[in-house]
């Protein structure tokens, strides 16, 4: 019975993340037609590599993977692309009055994009929260979430400050690690990148640990009314 709900709310989560993904392309659609410009077209990519993170989870779970090392891998790929998902927040620094459309459309616009990515982002987290609840304790596993999102922070910064992204590992691995690493040895020298890294970080844990005490609440709930029936 149990199983049996966590599929059905798997699904609905599922189909709610495509049909606000649905929602996001036709706002862009939409400015097309009515600005004939394509200025936020780019949020479209962006969102596809939101979507990678929940892929890959979906399919860790599919599988059922046991082993640590097969774990540890998956998750280590995992990581490479977690920071896409939350990286639409950041497209907010292109939110500006432009004279084709309304500045408050196009905040809806970046704002629908964001969200769902940050949301596919998120329910990622907690698959692989999941996973790792096999061979860790649940306080073992709440530093590893926070030691994730602060990461992911630094991963963000990577992206819209230096340029870098998840496919530079393969493309350009040694360029990528001298700009981690020189930032590493030198932390003072780039106050900006830990202060993106640590202020954000902070935001994005209590984001999803907010949203995780929603889902408690609504966990709470549902075995309430199943007592109640």
């Amino acid at each position: 019975m149990l199983q049996k709900l966590k599929e059905i709310q798997r699904l609905e989560v599922t189909l709610l993340l495509i049909l606000m993904t649905g929602f996001c392309f036709s706002l862009s659609i939409f400015r097309y037609y009515i600005s004939e410009t394509k200025v936020f077209f780019f949020l479209n990519w962006n969102l596809f590599l939101a979507w990678i993170p929940f892929i890959i989870s979906s399919f860790l779970l599919i599988f059922n993977i046991k082993s640590k090392l097969s774990l540890a891998i998956a998750v280590g790929v995992w990581i490479v692309f977690f920071p896409n998902s939350p990286y639409i927040l950041t497209d907010l620094f292109h939110l500006k009055s432009r004279n084709s459309i309304s500045i408050w459309y196009d905040l809806v616009v970046i704002l629908s994009y964001a969200w769902t990515g940050l949301f596919c982002g998120f329910v990622s987290l907690l698959d692989i929260e999941k996973l790792l609840s096999v061979h860790f304790k649940r306080s073992t596993i709440n530093y590893i979430t926070v030691s994730f999102l602060f990461l992911t922070s630094f991963g963000v910064y990577l992206g819209r400050f230096l340029r870098w992204n998840s496919w530079d590992i393969l493309s350009n691995p040694f360029g990528l690690f001298n700009d981690i690493l020189v930032r590493i040895i030198y932390p003072m020298e780039y106050t900006k990148t830990w202060g993106v890294t640590i202020l954000m970080g902070i935001m994005l844990n209590f984001m999803y640990f907010m949203m995780k005490s929603m889902k408690n609440v609504n966990r709470e709930m549902i075995l309430q009314e199943n007592q109640k029936t």
